[in-house]
């Protein structure tokens, strides 16, 4: 390497290594010199400085600089970054200790105010805001008297409800408006609660604090004061209202309150001019004996006059003495007075009138002693009138009627007299019987007097009860004559109105008994009678005329021909007293038996001979004839005896879809004959319900896709067979569903169910079609009665009377349940048991 390199502007000389290095420090302490700038650590190094600063005066090849640098610069960031740490963690660390002394500061001095709070006996409820759970600090037992926070807030469990509802309304203003208030309430066992609200740092607090020492002796007395103003206020306003003067005096005798009445009763504008002029409501005289006992401090009970509104009252006069001096009243007696007067004067009036009534009377007082009796009474018990005179007791004179037997005689006499006498108790009168041993019958009513006592009224029914048996036993007697008679009875007064009729009276003639007992007129009755005779019978004039006529009330007889063909024989009899006895005997059986045979025969053998000719005309006139065309339409279709068009074969099929319609109707005559001749034996034998109900429905099925009507089967897969005919079941079943079908709207449902019950099997088949009007109800199973009822169905009307017929020849029952816009059920009962009687068909 040379020596030395030249270089534009200079030259640099080879420095030894060395040197170089030494070069190379220095320029890194310089780098770091000015990286770290002013650095305090580096502020006082004295000689190192200098020589840092004459080190870095060295010329250095750039190189070197660069890596010396590069390397000083990575160790000084090291350097730095730790410095920076320590410093870092020192100031956390002092940070830390500062905020732990601040908790723990904090937490005494929260410990320091729970325990100020909790010192008083108190319970605070905080409330934050939107926070409807609020924070409880206390012991709510203080209030509540258990530990139960949730109890603290429903007041209505520790006050009385008036109290509750106020703390309530209280609670809910400081809540919503932040209203403070302060008041003082009572628990139910009487502890006084001083309650507070207020608004602190956006909470609602509630302070509830026992108010104990001198506070709570204040509430008890401010309490036990607004009772006893309560209390004040209640009698002053009684004192008030009511209408006797009241008066107060003081120690001295003078006057110092008195009531509107008073001031009224002594002219006074007010009760201040009454009590300022010291008005007083007596005289002098009078107000003496007053005043002697209110200086006696004792109290007054006496009558005093005194003049009010210019008239002269008569008072009753108490005084009491009080701790201050004494109270009065006065309550007006003038009209007592004078209605006692009036009272004794309507007594002995009474009395007066008492004793000429021929009822037995006896007045007993209060005390049990005869206070009044009449003549009366004193003739009825034949008693010494000096023995009454001397005023008896109630026991001394049953004594003495028990003595001659002139009581009921009952077993137990005291027992029996006690219950007598709690008539003295008791409020309302009271009504007994008494049967004498003499055989007489009393009528015994006890009435409490209003003045105490008992009035007994004694009434001898002895003649009265026998004439009542008497006629009684008489009225009995006709009447279980005239009841059991076969003949109709009836008696008409001479006014006309019907008195009395039997029970065959009403049968007869089909009359309401309530009717009759209304006692109608003869021309009312005559009036409904029409109703089964007519009214162009001569014999109704006549009988008109004798009840209602006055002379020549001849008697009448004659035979009444009624509608219904039966026959009465009518005859009248007048009474003494001018009623008419008219009667009724129905001789129909006797008139009209000959005549029933004889029409009951023709009857049965006109009606064989049409039966049979029936039967005939239709095997042999329509049947044969029938037969024939069937068979030949048959023949027509079979491909052997000729091609036929498209147009022959749609009309070969109408002849064959008619025929065989009408074959059906004819087979359905010819059934309803036999049967109805009496003809027609059933081919018994075991029926398998549910394949029955399935062949019936399948000969219907052309019908349910013609009209898109959907059928439904309902039975249970168990239900068995039972014994009766198949053919003439699944005819049943046929006709009915063919019904249904004919009456149901287009897309709608006809349910055909079978149920087996313990002594019957039961069919039914229900459509939601028209329905079947009331009245012809008992017409739809009549031969060839049909009607549409607005439905597409046209048909012969002789289904449902084969159905009927089917059903009763094998003993069983029909029943159709209908309403108009509801459908129809036809049901049909198949009673089990039958005997299995097997003919051929």
């Amino acid at each position: 390497m040379p020596d030395s390199i030249r270089i534009t502007g200079g030259s640099f000389r080879a420095q030894p290594p060395h040197e170089r290095l030494c070069a190379s420090i220095a320029a890194a302490l310089y780098l770091v010199k000015q990286v770290l700038g002013p650095c305090p650590a580096y502020a006082d190094t004295g000689e190192a400085g200098s020589a840092l600063d004459s080190l870095l005066a060295t010329q250095i090849d750039r190189p070197e600089l660069i890596a010396v640098a590069l390397t000083l610069g990575i160790l000084c960031f090291a350097v730095v970054t730790s410095i920076m740490l320590v410093r870092t963690s020192r100031r956390l660390a002092e940070t830390e200790a500062s905020a732990r002394d601040g908790i723990m500061a904090a937490r005494a001095e929260t410990d320091r105010v729970n325990a100020l709070l909790r010192s008083d006996p108190q319970v605070l409820v905080a409330w934050a805001a939107a926070v409807d759970k609020p924070e409880v600090i206390g012991d709510t037992a203080l209030v509540t008297g258990d530990s139960a926070s949730h109890r603290l807030l429903a007041f209505g469990a520790w006050l009385a409800p008036e109290e509750a509802r106020t703390i309530e309304r209280l609670v809910a203003q400081l809540r919503a408006r932040g209203e403070g208030f302060a008041t003082t309430v009572t628990t139910r066992n009487g502890r006084p609660i001083e309650a507070d609200g207020h608004v602190i740092g956006g909470r609602a607090i509630l302070r509830l604090k026992d108010v104990s020492g001198t506070k709570r002796e204040l509430a008890e007395l401010s309490a036990r004061f607004h009772k006893q103003m309560e209390e004040t206020e209640a009698l002053r306003t009684l004192v008030e209202a009511l209408p006797f003067p009241i008066w107060a005096r003081d120690e001295a005798g003078k006057l110092i309150a008195v009531n509107q009445a008073y001031a009224r009763a002594v002219d006074a504008r007010d009760l201040m001019e009454a009590v300022g002029r010291g008005i007083e409501l007596f005289d002098r005289s009078a107000r003496e004996e007053l005043f002697r006992a209110h200086e006696a401090a004792k109290p007054y009970a006496g009558r005093l006059p005194a003049i009010v509104a210019g008239a002269r009252r008569i008072f009753d006069v108490l005084t009491f003495p009080t701790r201050r001096g004494s109270s009065g009243i006065s309550i007006e007696s003038t009209e007592a007075e004078s209605l006692r007067s009036e009272i004794k004067r309507m007594t002995e009036a009474h009395r007066r009138t008492l004793d000429q009534l021929p009822t037995a009377v006896a007045i007993f007082s209060s005390d049990q002693k005869l206070a009044f009796y009449n003549t009366a009474y004193r003739s009825l018990w034949d008693i010494d009138a000096a023995f009454l005179d001397n005023a008896p007791s109630d026991s001394a004179v049953l004594e003495q009627l028990r003595a001659a037997r002139k009581l009921p005689e009952e077993q137990d006499f005291r027992l029996w007299k006690a219950q007598l006498h709690e008539a003295y108790r008791a409020l309302e009168p009271k009504e007994i019987t008494w049967h004498l041993p003499d055989g007489r019958t009393l009528r015994v009513v006890t009435t409490p007097n209003p003045e105490g006592g008992i009035i007994y009224l004694f009434q001898d029914n002895t003649k009265r009860l026998d004439l009542e048996r008497r006629y009684d036993a008489m009225l009995k007697v006709q009447g279980e004559t005239l009841d059991n008679l076969t003949e109709a009875v009836a008696v008409f007064g001479s006014d006309g109105r019907l008195r009395l009729f039997n029970p065959a009276f009403g049968r007869m003639w089909k009359l309401d008994p309530g009717a009759l007992r209304e006692h109608p007129h003869i021309e009312a009755v005559i009036a409904w009678c029409h109703a089964l005779s007519g009214g162009d019978n001569p014999i109704w004039s006549a009988l008109r005329t004798t009840v209602t006529a006055i002379d020549n009330r001849d008697p009448v007889n004659g035979r009444i021909e009624r509608r219904d063909g039966s026959a009465a024989d009518c005859a009248t009899v007048p009474l003494p007293d001018g009623a008419t006895l008219v009667t009724f005997q129905d001789v129909t059986d006797s008139v009209n038996v000959e005549r029933a045979l004889r029409e009951r025969n023709e009857a049965l053998e006109e009606a064989d001979k049409l039966k049979v000719d029936f039967v005939h005309h239709v095997s042999y006139e329509l049947r044969s004839p029938l037969t024939n065309i069937i068979g030949f339409s048959h023949f027509l279709a079979d491909p052997v005896t000729g091609p036929l068009t498209e147009k022959q074969h749609e009309y070969l099929g109408y002849i064959q879809v008619s025929t065989n319609a009408l074959l059906a109707i004819i087979n359905n005559i010819l059934d309803l004959a036999t049967i109805d001749a009496g003809a027609m034996k059933l081919n018994l034998g075991a029926v398998d319900i549910r394949a029955t109900m399935e062949g019936a429905a399948e000969g219907v099925q052309d019908r349910l896709g013609q009209n898109t009507i959907a059928l439904k089967i309902r039975a249970a897969p168990d239900i068995g067979s039972f014994v009766a005919d198949e053919r003439r079941v699944r005819q049943t079943l046929f006709n009915l569903l063919a019904n249904a079908i004919g009456f149901s709207p287009a897309g709608g449902t006809v349910t055909l169910a079978a149920q087996r019950l313990k002594d019957a099997v039961v069919f039914s088949v229900t459509d939601h079609g028209p329905g079947i009007p009331p009245d012809m109800k008992d017409k739809v199973f009549d031969w060839f009665e049909t009607h549409s009822l607005g439905s597409r169905h046209r048909g012969t009307g002789l289904g449902l009377s084969l159905v009927r017929s089917f059903v009763e020849l094998h003993g069983g029952t029909v029943t159709l349940d209908s309403a108009v816009g509801r459908g129809t059920t036809v049901t049909c009962v198949f009673p089990l048991g039958q005997a299995s009687e097997r003919t051929a068909a």
